[in-house]
């Protein structure tokens, strides 16, 4: 028996050039968002400096982003059914390159979160919409390649140009230039859209289930904003704090039971009676835990407390490019074999890349710095492909569209609360190792006595003081970011052990 029976009736109705041009367009439409995401990730630093905010708040332009990304994909399948994939995705691309130049334009964090936001809704059903086109477009048994082919793109073409480009525009003018470059893809990828995708009208008028979408947006957002403004908050010693708590235990109770009960809920539990893609959802919520999550905090820390440049940076990070080029060349192998191996493979490198991040001081080289960030390249290449095949190999095909939203759902959820969580641990982490190494600064301290000891240093004097104090909590700060990394390395460890717990895809015969 083959897997022809499971094929799409795209592959039947369109001709194998039209199909990949199809591929084509909708491909370098999906690259635009990880372009922003890669290049705001670069430039955090000096937005940082031009809103006059700290690190973690800085890092809210990226993670309430992908929590907008979040809460809309899953409309994804709504918007197919009522208005075409064809004007969906004209939509999210046109809206998209219009607010990243509007992103260019902010002049303070609110209207940057604000359009970061608008950013990450409308190009949210780009990412799902495609990938489903893509592996319908196409035999089953080809869904390994051109997943493969998918994710290089989005991979290699935003990750690599968009921050080496932009780190050069950002050093040379200003960050807003990093979005200004985008436009110009943007308007390319819409004009390739409207020329190559077929006319189609609304398979069938849907409803939406507004009690679902309401439910579960409200609770991710207020789940969001306790991670983000917990540790400034002092978490639940405030009254704000409790107040968002609670209602995002309401809102997950709602939504869990009215998906329950409910004659066409927002995300079908139907999706949860397949073993393979349950596990999948588990671990692509891993997967978008580690994934960003360097690409965060490396920035922050290389430009605050090493001194790097921008265009350095953002050399670092396109690194990670061209380890994603050769991790999902070498995923077109390693997919002849059981995907479990796969991705204990992907999953080992990230963990590896995690202990080699955890043996890192303020002095470390570049050199360092991009073998790491090739690592992580190689990694997530590596994971994705059997990854997304193994999530899919059972899921039957009129499940197709809405599983492939709540994959990508559960993969920027896991992005944006765990890159928060990170930046609360450093936050934490470099205050608690400040007051630690304070108690040591003290005219009784017999070691501050000693000139070989204090080196350039002295408590003798003001100016003396506030270098010393600059220094510690350079130091302190560097602990805390060694400790998100040591989270960071832990959780891919235990991604290792989920794999395992999937079942191994039969081989069809012909």
């Amino acid at each position: 028996m083959s897997d022809s029976s499971l094929d799409s009736p795209l592959v039947a109705k369109y001709s194998f050039t039209r199909r990949v041009f199809i591929m084509v367009a909708v491909v370098l439409g999906s690259t635009l968002y990880s372009t922003t995401l890669l290049i705001a990730s670069a430039m955090l630093p000096q937005m940082q400096g031009s809103m006059a905010a700290t690190a973690d708040e800085i890092a809210w332009s990226t993670t309430f982003n992908i929590l907008a990304t979040a809460i809309v994909t899953p409309m994804s399948g709504f918007f197919v059914a009522n208005f075409g994939r064809r004007r969906t995705l004209l939509c999210a691309v046109g809206g998209f390159t219009v607010v990243t130049y509007l992103c260019g334009q902010c002049t303070s964090l609110d209207t940057l979160i604000l359009w970061r936001v608008l950013q990450g809704g409308l190009g949210a059903p780009v990412t799902p919409i495609s990938n489903a086109l893509v592996i319908e477009c196409f035999p089953r048994r080809n869904t390994g390649l051109v997943s493969s082919i998918f994710g290089m793109t989005a991979v290699v073409l935003g990750p690599v140009i968009g921050p080496t480009l932009g780190g050069f525009l950002a050093e040379a003018y200003s960050w807003r230039y990093a979005f200004y470059m985008i436009v110009p893809g943007g308007a390319i990828g819409f004009l390739a859209l409207l020329l190559v995708l077929p006319k189609e009208e609304p398979s069938a008028g849907t409803r939406l289930d507004w009690i679902g979408f309401l439910s579960l947006s409200l609770g991710l957002g207020c789940l969001q904003l306790v991670m983000s403004r917990g540790q400034r908050l002092d978490w639940y010693d405030s009254s704000e704090i409790i107040v968002e708590t609670v209602m995002a235990v309401t809102a997950f109770y709602l939504f869990v039971m009215h998906s329950a009960t409910a004659g066409r809920p927002f995300l079908s539990p139907q999706l949860l009676r397949d073993r393979n893609y349950t596990l999948g959802l588990v671990l692509v919520f891993t997967y978008g835990m580690l994934n960003f999550t360097p690409l965060v905090l490396l920035p922050s820390l290389l430009q605050t407390y090493a001194g790097y440049p921008d265009s350095t940076i953002g050399m670092i990070i396109a690194a990670r490019g061209l380890g994603g080029t050769v991790g999902f060349f070498a995923a077109m192998f390693i997919g002849r074999l059981d995907p479990r191996i796969g991705m204990t493979m992907g999953f080992g490198l990230l963990a590896l890349s995690g202990i080699w991040l955890i043996e890192i001081d303020l002095n470390i080289g570049v050199a360092d710095l991009v073998m790491n960030s090739l690592v992580q390249g190689m990694a997530t290449g590596v994971v994705w492909v059997p990854l997304s095949v193994m999530a899919f190999s059972s899921l039957e095909p009129r499940l197709m569209s809405e599983g492939m939203a709540v994959f990508h759902l559960l993969r920027n959820i896991g992005s944006s609360l765990f890159i928060t969580l990170s930046f609360a641990l450093v936050v934490e982490s470099t205050d608690a190792n400040y007051s630690r190494m304070t108690e040591f600064v003290s005219p009784y301290n017999r070691a501050m006595n000693l000139p070989w000891a204090m080196g350039g240093w002295s408590i003798d004097t003001l100016p003396g003081l506030a270098s010393l104090s600059k220094e510690i909590n350079r130091q302190a700060s560097m602990i805390g970011y060694l400790n998100a990394f040591s989270l960071y390395t832990a959780t891919s460890v235990a991604a290792i052990g989920i794999v395992w717990l999937a079942r191994r895809k039969r081989r069809a015969v012909a």
